[in-house]
């Protein structure tokens, strides 16, 4: 039995491991996780830390031993240092799509526009520009895509123009998206995650109180299932909430692929200076089970883990 490491990822550069998607590399014949290289440890005024991100890469050949790669290459389509947050990458046809989350420069406030950007590459580095995405609000973040039946897929994302509710949006061919409304509006939240798992969709949000889950047989009406990762974990860089995260399906298995970081101290109010231990943003796996009762994750859970030798993973539509 080989347990999973925890953390199983911090970013060598910054610190800053955010908002992780993983994906099989066909070329290379590797995971990748590719991630918000966020510049947790850079000082700036107000939110400036946030923002300038880059999409950093690590790969492992089964799920151990993550090595840092650097960053995705060919995503400034415009002038200036650029913000890039939440990546979502699909496979599809021998073509990899990512859709990622874009703000003009680094802000130093919220006040600003954001988009989701549609890329493609052959190799997961280099990467075409395709087209801003035409959604519902020009403050949209953090794309979800599954394949919901032969050739359709979906798009979930966060409009912040709308209370920070999800949307979704619909695709025959991973390039023009049309039709769609609010897709799950019962609280303001971001990071939808959807995927197929013990016979019914699953949707996760990230509710800034731990990841609110819900099961559905149509993907558009959802019924609530619970909530995981709410309570700290005991393993390290694991005792505060869980954040944004991806779901791999391997065989039988799902795993949650989130982020986390230390607590901060008791007393700790924004703008206090604290030790840069605090600041490091770390990705955390998971194993996932779902029952009458609904999904549950254990932090604390040691469990076998090895990723296959390529994605054992059948249509999402079943």
């Amino acid at each position: 039995m080989r347990i999973q490491e925890s953390p199983l990822f911090i970013d060598p550069i910054y610190a800053g491991t955010a908002d992780p998607t993983i994906i099989w590399n066909h070329i290379e014949n590797e995971w990748w996780i590719v991630y918000t290289q966020r510049m947790a440890s850079i000082p700036g005024p107000a939110v400036t830390g946030v923002h300038g991100s880059e999409l950093g890469v690590a790969s492992s050949k089964d799920g151990s031993d993550w090595v840092y790669r650097g960053t995705l290459e060919g995503l400034h389509f415009e002038h200036g240092h650029n913000t890039f947050w939440a990546p979502e990458i699909i496979f599809r046809n021998g073509v990899y799509h990512m859709y990622v989350s874009y703000v003009r420069g680094m802000p130093t406030n919220w006040n600003h526009p954001r988009e989701i950007i549609h890329y493609t590459s052959l190799n997961l580095w280099e990467w075409k520009f395709e087209s801003i995405l035409p959604l519902s609000s020009h403050k949209v973040i953090d794309a979800c895509v599954a394949e919901i039946r032969p050739g359709y897929f979906r798009m979930w994302y966060k409009d912040e123009a709308d209370n920070s509710y999800s949307h979704y949006s619909d695709s025959t061919d991973l390039y023009n998206w049309f039709g769609g409304e609010r897709a799950i509006a019962d609280e303001s939240h971001e990071g939808p995650n959807v995927f197929f798992f013990e016979g019914k969709w699953w949707y996760i949000g990230d509710y800034w109180k731990g990841l609110k889950c819900f099961s559905s047989s149509d993907c558009l009406n959802w019924k609530e299932e619970g909530i995981i990762l709410k309570d700290p974990g005991s393993k390290p860089y694991d005792n505060n909430l869980g954040n944004h995260a991806d779901v791999l399906i391997a065989g039988k298995e799902a795993y949650i692929f989130y982020f986390s970081s230390l607590k901060r101290p008791e007393g700790y109010r924004p703008g206090m200076t604290v030790d840069p231990e605090y600041k490091k943003l770390a990705v955390q796996v998971r194993r996932l089970t779902a029952d009458d009762s609904g999904m549950h994750c254990d932090r604390d859970e040691d469990f076998d883990f090895v990723l296959p030798d390529g994605p054992s993973i059948l249509p999402e539509f079943r």
